[in-house]
């Protein structure tokens, strides 16, 4: 009897360290696959900014999604308003400059943050100044894509 329970005791021993030897083996690549994640994420915040810039309209129609919808200063606006002021002229970004982001990823949703400073103008009105910045992110038929962003202009001092 003593026999069979220190048996049972290795067994379950045993058990237990290769359980917890998969999931550590495990937790390198969902590190992995988060970092990589956050580098695809960031990768598009610098895609979209920099399209921004350029008045490059045909890449910020990738980046976000039909529905997407922005606040910020301006007001709320949709995805063809921001592409319409890109094209007519009445959103100019003469420089974009970004500052540290942070990714955080829920499932297929996620929310990165940052700020910026602008060199900008809106119906010709200076808008230049630094901002902080979200976008949240929703990953639908395999690929991700903005769905809601939100600008605040930070105070001069």
């Amino acid at each position: 009897m003593m026999k069979r329970s220190v048996e049972v005791a290795l067994l379950v021993a045993l058990i237990t360290s290769l359980a917890f030897g998969q999931m550590a083996n495990q937790q390198p690549k969902a590190g992995h696959r988060k970092a990589r994640l956050e580098e695809i994420l960031i990768q598009m915040e610098v895609d979209g900014k920099e399209a921004t810039a350029r008045k490059d309209a045909a890449t910020l129609d990738k980046l976000i999604a039909d529905d997407w919808v922005g606040q910020s200063s301006n007001g709320v606006q949709t995805k063809a308003q921001v592409l319409d002021g890109l094209k007519s002229g009445d959103d100019k970004f003469d420089a974009i400059i970004l500052g540290d982001m942070k990714v955080r990823v829920l499932g297929n949703t996620a929310v990165v943050t940052g700020s910026q400073d602008v060199k900008s103008s809106y119906q010709g009105k200076d808008t230049s100044g630094q901002y902080l910045w979200m976008d949240v992110f929703v990953k639908c038929q395999g690929h991700w894509q903005n769905i809601f962003s939100q600008t605040t202009p930070i105070a001069k001092k």
